[in-house]
């Protein structure tokens, strides 16, 4: 067993999450399903790289995400924070507490109603379950909610990233920060998220739950991070993985560092403009140095980009562009839950299978650890081929990754390709062996990194019924792109679209460079030099000079190494 733990942390780490997870759920029952689709059958993916096994009180078997999650208070919407398998206790009446005599006064907000989505799934389980009248056992009758209502709800009813949630969850895995903030509005700073360890019980907290899901593992091959990068959760975060640095020193560590668009609206004022600038310096700083590998992810707009090509994203939806990321984290780790080369593996379904720690010196090497890496995606892949791409996954990849260089030439690039369920040019499934062919012979016609990883399974994105509805009318039912449009211009959703190709790459290449550089210019401006107009403000995050300082050099020597070709020598 190769386990992976998740940790979650924001709250538009946890909207990527909701959709990451409800791939994941869907391929299960996909592979459970008699007379579903073969090509969900023996994957060779191991779904419990991911999952645990474990049961409730009353002896019911359960299947939850290896899962942390999060947020702050009240983010949770109509779940409650331990989850819905497991029967919680109540909590104690106060008026039974006899050492008080004094009046008690109970105040009780009113809980979120659940939406047409999330009242179908409740009335499906309990389809499922059978009553007993007058000793006779009845079928409860079937819901008369279409498919189509609770596609049509989401799209104008998501306010909680639980709201399209289809998962059950261990009632250790759902956590909500309290503190003096109330609200995501002020909690939109580095220094703000510093307090969530300050106090100690909180963190104790977080550690005792992470620690439950590492130790249950047989042989864990390490963590990945969601983190919402664009207030306090990347400092909570920063916290959290000091302490696994402490408890688990060399547990690998895989981070990818989210941003939604709102992130980049306009400030009204010089000085929060500057809070943003050194937040964002301190952020990366901090983090960085804390994982193996991290990936900035998160692109001004998702309808201004390339892949609008087939999708139809609104930006004001964080339902809409969570999904895009989940889509590419899913396709990108897939490798890590396949399984490895050896007498029984089945390299028919999957192959170049690659654990954690295998990604992290493919892309990062011995030389520089802590690398800043860039992630790509095409969401549909193109056919093997075709018209759309000319037959290159390679040329037909979008960077996720914001402010980096566009079409530059690294010869000494280090790149690891995930391509899933792809098509042949005459519609069918390709086998790994063609994409393998297919990929190969292509690839240094185009582009010629100093090494490449690739990684195939015939197994597509599967689109599950919450899932958004942002494909255009170019995109066929099994996610094929089409050479004329379908009729109508109304974006296509999961009743329209059963499943999609997929290609990811993760490269680690100089093109991340006016990313780093941006961020340790800032922090040097307004941070670092004599008289900076940040000085007070990072002083009241609880930064000191000296640590400025040694901010300040981590980033130089990120710049340093990506511009010195020494650091791809042949010893790294």
């Amino acid at each position: 067993m190769r386990e992976i733990v998740t940790v979650q942390v924001g709250g538009f780490s946890n909207f990527i999450g909701s959709h990451f997870w409800n791939f994941q759920d869907e391929l299960i029952g996909l592979a459970e399903d008699p007379g579903g689709d073969p090509i969900y059958k023996n994957l060779a993916i191991n779904m419990d790289v991911l999952y645990r096994a474990g049961e409730t009180h009353q002896g019911i078997s359960t299947y939850t995400p290896r899962l942390l999650s999060i947020d702050l208070q009240g983010s949770l919407g109509s779940l409650s924070s331990s989850g819905s398998l497991y029967n919680r206790r109540p909590s104690p009446d106060p008026s039974s507490v006899l050492t008080w005599t004094g009046k008690i006064s109970r105040l009780v907000s009113e809980p979120h109603k659940k939406n047409i989505f999330l009242q179908s799934i409740d009335e499906e389980e309990h389809e499922k379950e059978r009553v007993v009248e007058n000793g006779v056992e009845k079928c409860i009758p079937p819901s008369q909610v279409e498919d189509r209502d609770r596609v049509e709800c989401l799209e104008s009813d998501v306010h909680f990233w639980t709201d399209f949630s289809k998962v059950h969850y261990h009632p250790r895995s759902l956590y909500e920060l309290h503190g003096s903030w109330t609200e995501v509005q002020t909690f939109d700073n580095y220094g703000i998220g510093r307090e969530v360890f300050a106090g100690g019980l909180q963190g104790e907290e977080l550690n005792e739950r992470l620690r439950f899901f590492i130790e249950e593992c047989d042989h864990i091959q390490g963590i990945q991070f969601i983190v919402d990068d664009s207030g306090g959760f990347s400092s909570v975060a920063a916290d959290f993985m000091e302490n696994i640095a402490d408890d688990y020193a060399s547990m690998p560590v895989l981070l990818y560092a989210a941003r939604h668009p709102g992130a980049y609206m306009d400030l009204l004022s010089r000085k929060q403009s500057i809070s943003r600038m050194l937040h964002d310096a301190v952020s990366l700083s901090k983090l960085s140095s804390l994982c193996k590998l991290l990936m900035p992810i998160g692109l001004p707009s998702l309808t201004e980009s390339k892949l609008s090509t087939f999708l139809h994203i609104e930006d004001t939806k964080t339902y809409h562009s969570s999904a895009v990321y989940a889509a590419a984290l899913h396709s990108a780790c897939l490798p890590f839950r396949m399984e490895m080369p050896g007498p029984t593996a089945d390299s028919s379904y999957a192959a170049g299978a690659i654990d954690i720690n295998g990604i992290v010196q493919t892309l990062a090497g011995q030389a520089h650890q802590n690398m800043v890496t860039i992630l790509d995606v095409a969401m549909p892949a193109p056919s093997l081929i075709g018209d759309h791409g000319s037959g290159s996954f390679q040329r037909s990849v979008h960077s996720l990754t914001p402010e980096i260089a566009e079409d530059v030439e690294d010869l000494q690039s280090v790149e690891s390709f995930s391509v899933l369920g792809a098509f042949h040019s005459g519609g069918y499934r390709a086998s790994i062996s063609e994409v393998e062919d297919s990929f190969y012979s292509t690839y240094q016609q185009i582009t010629n990194p100093k090494f490449l990883h690739l990684s195939a399974a015939v197994c597509p994105l599967p689109i599950p019924l919450p899932f958004p509805s942002i494909f255009g009318n170019l995109v066929g039912q099994r996610g094929e792109l089409l050479s004329s449009p379908i009729p109508g211009s109304k974006p296509r959703g999961s009743l329209d679209v059963s499943s999609i190709p997929m290609a990811t790459r993760l490269r680690s290449s100089n093109a991340i460079l006016p990313f780093i550089e941006k961020r340790l210019g800032n922090l040097r401006r307004f941070g670092i030099c004599r008289g900076a107009a940040g000085g007070q403000l990072l002083q009241s995050w609880g930064f000191g000079k000296e640590e400025l300082e040694d901010m300040g050099e981590s980033l130089s020597k990120m710049v340093m190494l990506l511009n010195d070709s020494e650091m791809y020598s042949d010893s790294d």
